[in-house]
């Protein structure tokens, strides 16, 4: 079993002490006890010194923890924020490993010495004095004393992969002394997490030959090798307490890691989704994929995962992850800025690689995907990559549950990304006639041109399509009085480069038919400008979390083979929301 630990980082015990009692009861099986904040290693070892004093009330904070513990003495060099001289801080470790004997606390109880010491690899290997000293601390094969405090040998790289991780595992794994081994440096990109879950899982597979293993990745890209860390064998991950008390960047919280990501449910056959895009850390998906896998009993994981802007970033990452066979990926939700790169590396693959790769129509038409499904052979392979876009079929399930029939209605698209190609297709498809309106005239001409293409290499679509989705200029708006409006610009957006901003303003609005329909895709926040200035002139509207839900459903329903639990959704992100509204 993968443990959770909460890290926590003090200057006075007493509030570490309060601290582990709150890690116990949200649910935390071990707390690190970060000490290099709090001791000092100056002031003297006479009973009456600074560093005695401090020694003291540390062991005693040990012996009063409500949980099995990790001491840890940071360095600065090591991403820590102990600058006190190295053998004042072994010491420290050796006094609590031999002490009372060294009888640490059994899982759910406590003891007067640590569960576990975290020695830098660094540290140890600087003299022969300093292993000596630590070996005296922990229990190893060769200890004569009755010490039961185990070692964890660490290694940290808060800049990049070092270029001898495998050189510093192999000097921690022919160490006698070390029970648990932890690596962790700052990851480049979502790849970075494939090497590290890589070795955790030969640690597992290994017999024993290999010590038990942390390997983390840090930093934005490192969320998936944290909480993957119980499909792959990992020994523990590590989860703050709070946002404001994350010992290492890209550290999540305890409550999320446990509810929105159940942490406890994760096993080696979970299978993997996630959001990709740029920003990715404010989705809502992440809730609401992972409720629903919850609600109808599905063994998966949905997991924020960042790619920066460009289509080789995506390309590169999306096709490691796919391949790799032992993460099960088996399902992505694309957003801004790659809808486009998608539908571009579909059609790529599918040249080099034939049936394996596929489109669907709608993707075909717009260029532009939000959905991969994976299947796997049963090795793991992929032998079946589909991609969908959900957004069209959730914008026609939403206009027509309003009570709006496509056929034969004129179209407003407002925007020329992923979104208003998929709106603009869509509704083509559905029989509107569609004016795309961009505040750059060359994005949207460009849009309805690619559609054209699109369309006539199709041979159920047909090039007629051509002549329903067409480029407007703004002075001309009041004259086609459009009965549909699709918002798929940013403005608006909480975030954004214009929160406050609307793409129609008041004077247009008024100029729409009386029973026109105004739909935002932009949901948070939920009331934008544009959907306050609709309402106000008493237009229909549909707000942009009806719209995520419509197409998130699809999706599910896609990778899953199972109907979404859509009234779920639509409370999961409603009170999201409202959450969002409410503040911390």
């Amino acid at each position: 079993m993968t443990l959770v630990c909460v890290p926590i980082l003090f200057d006075d015990p007493e509030s570490a002490a309060r601290e582990a009692i709150e890690a116990r009861d949200a649910g935390a099986d071990l707390v690190e006890l970060r000490v290099d904040r709090y001791f000092s290693g100056r002031g003297g070892d006479e009973p009456q010194g600074e560093c005695h004093q401090q020694a003291e009330r540390i062991a005693q904070l040990v012996a009063r923890c409500p949980l099995p513990c990790i001491v840890t003495c940071r360095p600065v060099l090591e991403g820590g924020h102990y600058d006190g001289p190295d053998d004042a801080r072994i010491a420290l470790m050796e006094r609590l490993g031999a002490s009372a004997g060294g009888v640490a606390p059994a899982h759910g109880g406590a003891g007067r010495a640590p569960s576990y010491i975290d020695v830098e690899l660094a540290t140890f290997l600087r003299s022969e004095n300093v292993r000596q000293k630590v070996r005296l601390a922990v229990d190893h094969p060769g200890q004569v004393r009755a010490v039961t405090t185990g070692l964890i040998l660490s290694s940290h790289d808060f800049h990049e992969r070092p270029p001898d991780l495998l050189r510093r595992l192999e000097a921690m794994n022919r160490e006698p002394a070390t029970r648990v081994m932890k690596i962790a440096f700052r990851a480049r990109s979502l790849r970075d997490n494939l090497e590290l879950l890589d070795l955790l899982a030969q640690s597992r597979g290994a017999g024993g030959a290999i010590k038990p293993l942390i390997a983390l990745a840090m930093g934005p890209y490192g969320l998936m090798s944290r909480v993957l860390a119980p499909k792959f064998g990992a020994f523990l991950t590590f989860a703050s307490l709070r946002r404001d008390s994350a010992t290492a960047p890209g550290q999540p919280i305890i409550g999320e890691l446990l509810n929105l990501y159940r942490f406890g449910a994760i096993g080696s056959a979970t299978r993997v989704y996630g959001v990709v895009g740029w920003p990715v850390e404010h989705s809502l998906s992440p809730a609401v994929h992972n409720a629903g896998f919850e609600a109808i009993g599905h063994d998966g994981v949905y997991l924020p995962m960042p790619v920066a802007p460009g289509y080789e970033p995506f390309k590169a990452t999306v096709l490691e992850l796919a391949e790799h066979v032992h993460l099960d990926l088996s399902g992505l939700s694309v957003t801004i800025p790659h809808k486009e790169h998608l539908a571009r590396l579909a059609h790529q693959q599918r040249t080099g690689w034939g049936d394996r790769w596929s489109l669907d129509r709608l993707t075909e038409l717009c260029g532009a995907g939000n959905t991969l499904v994976i299947r796997r052979d049963p090795k793991g392979r992929p032998k079946g990559l589909a991609v969908h876009n959900t957004d069209g079929a959730g914008l026609v399930g939403v206009v027509r549950g309003a009570g709006v029939e496509p056929a034969g209605a004129e179209a407003l698209v407002l925007g020329a990304g992923g979104m208003a190609r998929a709106a603009a297709a869509a509704l083509a498809l559905e029989g509107a006639r569609v004016w795309v309106l961009n505040r750059t005239p060359e994005r949207a001409e460009a849009l309805c041109a690619d559609i054209a293409r699109a369309a006539a290499a199709l041979p159920e679509i047909g090039s007629a399509i051509a002549q329903r989705v067409l480029p407007i200029g703004r002075h001309e708006l009041a004259a086609r009085a459009p009965g549909i409006v699709v918002q798929c610009t940013p403005l608006g957006m909480a975030g954004g480069p214009d929160p406050g901003g609307s793409p129609l303003g008041a004077p247009e609005l008024a100029g729409l038919p009386d029973r026109a329909l105004v739909v935002e895709t932009v949901y948070r926040p939920a009331r934008t400008p544009l959907l306050d200035l609709a309402r106000q002139r008493g237009l229909r509207t549909v707000d942009g979390s009806a719209l995520f839900v419509a197409q998130a459903a699809e999706q599910f329903r896609l990778w899953t083979d199972r109907a979404a639990p859509s009234r779920l959704f639509d409370r999961v992100v409603r009170e999201s929301l409202d959450a969002d509204v409410a503040g911390p």
